[in-house]
């Protein structure tokens, strides 16, 4: 016999078999309460799970509401507009001929018919000496007419006594008829004579006169030699320099080192100003005002001009005309701003904004522009109603149902947006509307920071009339 045999019959020998059976039982018992904490742990789990799950399924979702309010009654609108001058003049020159002084140049202020430059013209000059000779002969050649009639009078009165005289020696034969007949025709050829002359007379005074016309045209033309002001201001342009041909269109001829104003012209072009002169003490604003706000704006109004130049400081201005009709092509009305500019601080051709106050009798809704759904029929808001009879039973008293409202929205304000048709005022609508808002969802409202603002602070949302609507 083996070693492993005879070690075989000694433990077989030493274990009995009821320890056998002990151990089994022990293994038994100990797997079977493992298995009973392990599936009581598991139904503990399930019916945390279910519970979790009901709870959820009994939940409504909670949507933000804002209440739809109205715009203020006295709008503010900001429009944009450039700066010009009250009046503005393009002075150019009536007389050719070289510039023989500059007396202004820009940036200088001047008065009312003050001196800027002077035109040298000789041939101007020389025309008008020619025309002071002309009126000069017009006039000897009306006195020599004058002193011819009075001879031609004389004439007459002696022809006229003569035949005063002979007539009657002719009648009683003293005298023959022709010496009669003769001195009768020296009568009447002095009267021809007379009225010959008093013609003359009207034709040279005509002469005169047409001379005279001729020499203050000249002398008017000659005056244009000297450039004025037409009114104080600021030139604002200079297009010439001393030397310069000036034609008669006020451009000078050739190149010139003129220094341009505000618009920019080339200097010494042909066509151009000699100079261009601004009154600055007040300035207009010209804006387009949009039609929906055309009827609230009126001449007298107040307004503020808004200057980037100077940020944080308004100039203050007020309406004086409109054109009080709307453009077709842009759909808006041309207004005036006029600003007193006693300090001198705006300069024309700025770019400004002016805030303008329009009072309006019926002020649109506004909603928040998250509100705001596109779809495919058009913009929609989610509008809160309350639930059908039958549903009131099943829902907290809280819950509402969601109606998909469509609207037509007129002006942007950014965070805000008008609502010209769709909705009346009393409506809450969900704000950053989701997924889950759909036309007949049931929802649980939760007042939104912005409803305090819109003057609902410490109001519950309440919906309007119920539609009949169900579910989709």
């Amino acid at each position: 016999m083996s070693v492993v045999d005879r070690h075989m019959e000694e433990f077989e020998r030493k274990v009995s078999p009821w320890r056998v059976v002990l151990v089994l039982s022990l293994l038994v018992l100990v797997f079977a309460g493992l298995f009973f904490f392990g599936y009581r742990h598991y139904l503990q789990r399930q019916r945390e799970v279910g519970t979790a799950a009901h709870a959820a399924e009994g939940k409504l979702p909670v949507v933000s509401v804002v209440k739809v309010h109205r715009a203020p009654v006295n709008a503010e609108l900001l429009l944009p507009g450039n700066i010009t001058p009250l009046t503005e003049a393009y002075i150019y020159a009536r007389a050719s001929g070289y510039v023989r002084h500059r007396y202004v140049d820009i940036g200088d202020r001047v008065q009312e018919n003050q001196l800027l430059a002077e035109i040298e013209a000789p041939e101007l000059d020389q025309q008008v000496q020619q025309a002071r000779a002309a009126l000069a002969q017009a006039e000897k050649q009306l006195e020599q007419a004058k002193a011819d009639l009075l001879d031609a009078r004389a004439k007459m009165e002696l022809a006229s006594a003569t035949w005063n005289r002979y007539k009657p020696l002719m009648d009683h034969g003293a005298v023959s008829r022709q010496d009669g007949d003769q001195q009768l025709a020296a009568f009447r050829s002095a009267s021809a004579a007379v009225d010959s002359v008093e013609a003359r007379i009207g034709s040279a005074d005509q002469n005169v006169q047409a001379s005279r016309a001729s020499l203050n045209r000249l002398v008017a033309m000659q005056d244009f030699e000297k450039v004025r002001a037409p009114f104080g201001g600021v030139v604002t342009t200079r297009n010439f320099d001393v030397g310069a041909l000036i034609s008669g269109t006020g451009a000078s001829m050739g190149q010139s080192t003129g220094v341009g104003g505000l618009s920019g012209t080339s200097a010494g072009a042909q066509g151009s100003e000699l100079f261009r002169i601004a009154q600055v003490d007040v300035l207009r604003v010209l804006v387009n005002v949009p039609e929906s706000d055309a009827p609230g704006i009126h001449p007298g109004a107040s307004a503020v001009v808004l200057v980037q130049a100077f940020p944080g400081r308004e100039f203050a201005g007020h309406i004086t005309r409109t054109a009080n009709a709307v453009d077709f092509s842009s759909r808006t009305m041309p207004t005036e701003i006029q600003i007193q500019n006693v300090d001198r601080a705006l300069l024309p051709g700025m770019f400004v904004q002016v805030r303008l106050i329009n009072p309006r009798t019926a002020p649109p809704l506004l909603i928040p522009g998250d509100c705001i759904i596109t779809a495919a029929k058009g913009l929609q808001v989610a509008v809160l109603q309350d639930l059908r009879a039958q549903d009131q039973q099943s829902y907290p008293p809280q819950a509402k149902q969601v109606h998909l409202q469509e609207i037509r929205v007129g002006r942007d304000y950014g965070q805000e947006i008008e609502v010209v048709n769709g909705l009346r005022g009393w409506e809450y609508v969900v704000l950053n509307p989701g997924d889950e808002i759909e036309e007949g969802a049931i929802v649980q409202p939760m007042a939104s920071s912005r409803t305090a603002e819109a003057g609902g602070r410490g109001a519950a949302p309440q919906a309007g009339p119920a539609r009949n609507k169900g579910r989709q």
